[in-house]
């Protein structure tokens, strides 16, 4: 469970996103979950500074496939960063475990293999309310969250 909100953040702490491009990469299963962490994650970019012309989307059908997405983007043009957004809820098969394991590590391959940062915006609940809660329910927004670690990543260096 989040102890914080997932939405509440310093802005005079983050630096300013103007000359910054970012690839967001969206799940379109449970769709209403990824469209409201979508959401939040490109309101914050803008609130911060890009350029709505610097901030590319591509739909796949499902979390497993956000880390070939990723992957496509970071090969495809030039980014400062790119934000893996998903959701997986626990159901009555093993399917869940597959999914999480397989998407945590491929985006963690993708952190390793490219010089740019690819930030994991993926809920794994329990429950379809948990979700709700954490995509801009009484836990804030994931997508905020995930919108400023890819500001401060693209700007670590």
């Amino acid at each position: 469970m989040a102890t914080t909100n997932l939405s509440d953040y310093n802005k005079s702490a983050i630096p300013n996103a103007k000359d910054l491009r970012f690839g967001i990469v969206v799940s379109e299963w449970n769709e209403k979950i990824t469209e409201n962490l979508f959401n939040g994650a490109e309101a914050t970019l803008l609130e911060n500074g890009a350029i709505t012309k610097n901030i590319l989307r591509l739909n796949v059908p499902g979390s497993f496939e956000l880390t070939y997405g990723c992957k496509h983007l970071l090969e495809k043009d030039k980014f400062d960063a790119i934000i893996a957004i998903g959701c997986v809820i626990q159901g009555e098969t093993k399917h869940f475990d597959f999914v999480c394991e397989a998407v945590s590590l491929g985006i963690k391959d993708l952190n390793i293999k490219y010089n740019t940062p690819t930030i994991f915006c993926v809920l794994t609940d329990h429950t379809l309310q948990q979700s709700i809660d954490r995509s801009g329910g009484k836990h804030g927004n994931k997508g905020v969250e995930c919108a400023i670690a890819a500001i401060k990543m693209a700007t670590l260096v």
